[in-house]
């Protein structure tokens, strides 16, 4: 494979093999031509995973294969598996899609697996995948965490192509793969997930994304159009497939409800999960963009089944009525007005788009964002909303790589790289590029896939992982300069589970200052990742303590506070002052 000429050694030599290569792409693409103009400021971010004990490299799978999974690898993210209140991150392989393919060299040679690398509570983290024991070597897409056995522990699910595996916390540092006794071993090539409580009984179910149809069997050879061999387009595998909806028995154990629930009924090319209650009847809702085909918006019937109402809701399409090239999504209050909004990153030459929410119907705002114009050129995959400056305004960071070879080429080692992107949120609901792009002094010119968003080091700002295909992770520390105070909040239900769909009210504290915001309690979002499920203000330069309505997704609402500004609380529902409707 062109973007990496020396994978010919064994396997354990190739992370350092790809590091050295990686290292010198930073300065190396012709992004950095546009370092200075209206919006230029001092870089918000730091690139800190190699000083922090991150040495993961991700690998696509072995060279000159273009095997169509290999170009939409790259998942990670942050949970806290051990309690600790530190975020740990989980980064997903993706080094052998055919065994039996393997070259006689390397046969003997172990495959890479998953990482698990425990946060030490300073920001940096320690490699704990032995004796955790997840290191799951099959070709991984991504992963979800949830607590499935009510027992208080993370568990975690991982999403492969082939074979999915469901790990069970088992509250000492380690973990058991249950899979088969979990009935969640299906075979076939799963990209995001998510856990919510769909039936609303008190456990976490389970919603994952299915790509295509794929085996080894399928695949042709294709080329580019300067004639380099190259990754086949999605339509000529024309193989959409439905998604997957587990009920969890209350004890672990899982059923597949999916025709049950009415998923069966419309097929898709699934890469990117939401879950939000869309239209606020007090039952989560799963959003699903999909790869070149309508996407889906599964309302939540509250009987057990759903209907995708994606088309009638104005979501399915943009606003020509083309089906485009969904990658990731998330479910976020753009607007600050109660309700969730969805955005979707795509391919190069069509925009990233935005979907604002108007009492369940959606209305295609890209235009008017400033989200779109930047995004044209590039493929978007991971994204993530998060008032970085903590200026009162969310900010965006938006993922981009090819999945193709086309001119101009960003970099000379990578020919699939491009580079990230970081808007500044703006009063009123616009957005404007921040620069240097991406906001690092060196824009960093890869191929990315995931980005996971959280406080990895406790404080108080929010900070990126970037996930690479087929290259290093990379750790971005918020180093924004200017930042305003903050506040920020575990919310959790009844059952002591992160409160997936409750929406949580900060109300402006007199005219004319900082504005209500409202904020989702989100974990599964962006692409094949797992985030800080922790809410997350930014106050600006408003330093008095604050109170908070939390908008439990039942539709009671509970008054919790005053809190202290520039602090971390967990709100548990019934805990706060009950809000008369």
């Amino acid at each position: 494979m062109q973007s990496n000429p020396m994978r010919k050694s064994a396997f354990h030599a190739l992370p350092i093999l790809l590091l050295a290569a990686a290292c010198g792409t930073d300065s190396a693409g012709s992004a950095n031509s546009a370092n200075q103009n209206a919006n230029a400021s001092a870089p918000w971010f730091k690139e800190v995973a190699a000083e922090r004990g991150l040495d993961f490299v991700h690998l696509r799978g072995l060279p000159k294969r273009f095997w169509f999974p290999e170009i939409a690898a790259g998942g990670g993210g942050f949970l806290d598996y051990n309690g600790d209140g530190h975020l740990d991150i989980y980064l997903v392989q993706s080094a052998v899609l055919v065994p039996d393919e393997v070259p006689a060299e390397l046969a003997d040679q172990p495959f890479p697996g998953n990482r698990l690398y425990r946060g030490k509570g300073d920001g940096s983290f320690a490699d704990v995948t032995e004796e955790a024991g997840v290191g799951d070597a099959g070709y991984g897409m991504g992963f979800a965490v949830g607590d499935t056995d009510g027992d208080g522990d993370q568990d975690l699910f991982v999403s492969n192509v082939g074979r999915n595996v469901l790990y069970r916390n088992n509250g000492d540092g380690s973990f058991t793969d249950v899979s088969a006794a979990s009935d969640l071993e299906h075979e076939g090539w799963t990209t995001s997930c998510a856990f919510l409580d769909y039936d609303r009984d008190g456990d976490l179910d389970l919603f994952a994304a299915n790509y295509v149809n794929w085996s080894p069997g399928v695949e042709i050879p294709c080329r580019s159009h300067y004639g380099d061999r190259d990754y086949c387009h999605p339509n000529n595998y024309n193989s959409p497939t439905s998604d997957l909806l587990y009920e969890n028995d209350g004890n672990g154990h899982f059923t597949d409800v999916s025709r049950r629930a009415g998923l069966t009924e419309n097929f898709g090319n699934g890469l990117g999960v939401a879950v939000a209650d869309f239209d606020a009847n007090g039952y989560p809702d799963v959003y699903v963009a999909n790869d070149l085909l309508a996407n889906q918006l599964w309302m939540n019937q509250g009987d057990g089944t759903f209907k995708d109402e994606a088309l009638l809701a104005g979501c399915a399409v943009n606003m020509n009525g083309t089906a485009e090239a969904g990658m990731g999504v998330a479910a976020v209050d753009i607007e600050n007005d109660g309700d969730m909004d969805l955005f979707m990153t795509h391919l190069r030459d069509e925009t990233n788009t935005c979907y604002v929410n108007r009492g369940g119907f959606f209305s295609d705002k890209t235009s008017l964002t400033g989200l779109g114009g930047p995004s044209i050129r590039f493929t978007g995959w991971g994204m993530g909303f998060a008032d970085f400056n903590h200026d009162g305004e969310r900010d965006t960071y938006v993922a981009n790589g090819r999945v193709g070879i086309w001119m101009p080429e960003y970099d000379t080692v990578d020919r699939y790289a491009e580079p990230n992107l970081l808007f500044r949120g703006l009063p009123g609901g616009g957005f404007e590029e921040v620069l240097p792009r991406g906001g690092v002094a060196v824009p960093l010119v890869h191929n990315t896939r995931a980005t996971a968003y959280g406080d990895m080091d406790g404080d108080g700002d929010i900070d990126v992982l970037v996930v690479d295909n087929d290259g290093p992770v990379r750790l971005l520390e918020n180093t924004a300069p200017d930042q305003g105070h903050f506040l920020q909040l575990r919310v959790l239900d009844a059952h002591g589970f992160d409160a997936v769909g409750a929406r949580v009210e900060l109300p402006g504290p007199a005219a004319g200052q900082r504005p209500t915001q409202w904020r989702g309690v989100q974990v599964a979002y962006s692409y094949c990742a797992s985030h800080d499920p922790r809410v997350h203000f930014g106050l600006g330069s408003a330093s008095q303590a604050a109170s908070v309505t939390v908008h439990w997704i039942e539709g009671q609402a509970e008054v919790f506070g005053p809190l202290e500004v520039d602090r971390s609380h967990t709100l548990r529902q019934g805990a706060g002052q009950a809000l008369k409707r």
